[in-house]
């Protein structure tokens, strides 16, 4: 039998928290979960964890928030019985993508409380949540990590990297790059096609080049060219950490001129396709127009 560990408060049990918090129960915690579905709460049930009908019965020794953005993250922190739940010394964990500079005046607002805030976001989409092989980018102080780490082991790779705030920015960091390469790839992938090459056969060179990246290894083979675009991870969500890297680097005072050329891309093909997009079908977008212009 497992053994006993800490009890954890889960909030957002969508589809990437819910696997996450059924793999903490399974790991031996006491997970009190809520959500505002109640499929999703039923979920947890079935996983072995406690559903809770509000944020605050979810507060425990340990909270994760697994929500939208900030905005989200600083209401339920800050609601009348959240708030009036949490004890001095509680540590709450925000592996959602929110923006680091909001993520860092929520900790010093919890200091004065006596209580922590560490963030940890997450890559690794549905998949990595299912099997527990996320990569989970922490900003913590180095007293608090070793709890956080201990915590999130089952769900994946830890790594701390650095204070608070710092996990959502490199997480911010990290998909701009990604959706940079995946806008790129999927252009040079269109002339290629139109050409007379084959996909599989320009991945294939790509893949032993210099030219190689996670969307020649991964997206493109798995999601594009078999036409499933089901990564997991929305259209809507990878705009979204684009957004909070070109506008950090706004706020920093450092040259994004790329990356600002490329959310602007990715806006435009938001506007084309559905509201509930995977982000792969940037690639679709792409090859339909021919030179990525909308």
């Amino acid at each position: 039998m497992t053994a006993r560990r800490p009890d954890i408060g889960f909030i957002g049990l969508g589809r990437m928290g819910g696997p996450m918090a059924a793999l903490l129960a399974r790991a031996g915690h006491g997970v009190r979960g809520f959500d505002i579905s109640a499929a999703a709460r039923d979920r947890l049930a079935a996983a072995g964890g406690t559903p809770v009908a509000s944020p605050g019965e979810a507060v425990a020794p340990i909270v994760i928030l697994m929500l939208p953005d900030s905005a989200a993250v600083d209401s339920v922190v800050r609601s009348g019985a959240f708030a009036a739940a949490l004890r001095p010394g509680t540590l709450i964990i925000d592996m959602s993508s929110s923006e680091p500079t909001a993520t860092r005046a929520l900790a010093g607002d919890l200091a004065k409380r006596e209580i922590r805030l560490a963030d940890a976001p997450v890559s690794g989409g549905v998949r990595g949540a299912e099997a527990g092989r996320l990569t989970i980018m922490v900003g913590a102080g180095a007293d608090d990590f070793p709890a956080v780490a201990d915590c999130l082991a089952p769900l994946g790779k830890v790594i701390h990297a650095g204070g608070v705030g710092a996990g959502h920015a490199v997480k911010a960091l990290n998909n701009l790059l990604s959706a940079t390469h995946l806008l790129v790839t999927s252009e040079a992938m269109a002339a290629g096609i139109r050409f007379g090459l084959s996909p599989e056969v320009m991945l294939a060179i790509f893949n032993a080049s210099s030219g190689k990246s996670g969307s020649t290894e991964n997206k493109w083979p798995n999601f594009i060219l078999t036409e499933r675009y089901d990564s997991g991870f929305a259209f809507n969500l990878m705009v979204k950490d684009m957004t909070i890297a070109t506008r950090l680097a706004r706020h920093l005072g450092t040259g994004m001129a790329l990356g600002e050329r490329a959310v602007g891309l990715w806006e435009a093909a938001r506007a084309a396709l559905p509201p509930d997009a995977d982000h792969t079908e940037i690639a679709r977008w792409t090859l339909d127009d021919g030179d990525g212009s909308a």
